[in-house]
């Protein structure tokens, strides 16, 4: 069982003060409403449900935190132990334009305040449609990091079954040609949440930054 099965809801945060003590590495997953963010994490978990994936652009106005674990060795069936080892952070939606602008401006503090100030933020997952990436939010956020190499990024070219094969070998080219202008800790794949495309790529790279030393690679994640 992958570590990424064993995510689950811990808590949410509507302001920088209600954000949880920081720790453990974290993975924050990024992008424009309806870039396919929350069915990423739906399907790199293996949860339908686990991320709120709202038809309505600009719905989840939260910060949510779901906890990675491993199976303890002196766990038993009678006595299951666990412990937490990361989480993954569904940040809301930007750029949707039709939300109001206190709302908009709400989110853009409660985002700058997280990214800018997490000292366990290790890695962010910046998703985008295929169709449309690169657009002006997502290199707000990509400029934002150009300073913070620390921090990997990922470029998530989500929604790839939606172009052809020539298209996605050249958005992915060009995406990789730039990544690689800005440094090692940036990278990019394709993915499609619709056809489960790219998954285990997906757990492998984030597994890495999760567990770079391979300590949890032999340890039971499952429930």
């Amino acid at each position: 069982m992958s570590l990424f099965d064993s995510a689950r809801f811990r808590t949410s945060a509507a302001s920088i003060a209600q954000l949880p003590g920081a720790g453990l590495p974290e993975i924050a997953f990024a992008g424009r409403s309806n870039a396919g963010k929350s069915t990423t994490i739906n399907v790199l978990t293996r949860q339908g449900r686990l991320a709120f994936a709202s038809k309505t652009p600009g719905r989840t106005q939260l910060i949510n935190f779901f906890a990675l674990s491993r199976r303890l060795p002196q766990s038993t069936p009678q006595k299951p132990l666990r412990e937490d080892v990361g989480f993954l952070v569904d940040l809301p939606g930007y750029g949707y334009a039709k939300a109001a602008a206190e709302t908009r401006s709400g989110w853009s503090e409660l985002i700058a305040g997280y990214l800018a100030n997490r000292p366990s933020l290790t890695g962010i997952v910046i998703v985008m449609d295929a169709r449309r990436p690169f657009m002006p939010a997502d290199e707000w956020l990509i400029e934002f990091f150009s300073s913070r190499s620390h921090v990997r990024q990922l470029w998530l070219i989500n929604k790839c079954d939606q172009i052809k094969k020539a298209e996605r070998a050249s958005v992915l080219a060009k995406a990789r040609s730039r990544a690689q202008s800005l440094g090692e800790h940036v990278s990019v794949q394709l993915f499609s949440g619709l056809k489960k495309e790219g998954v285990e790529e997906l757990q492998a790279t984030l597994l890495s930054w999760i567990d770079p030393d391979g300590r949890l690679s032999a340890a039971p994640a499952g429930n």
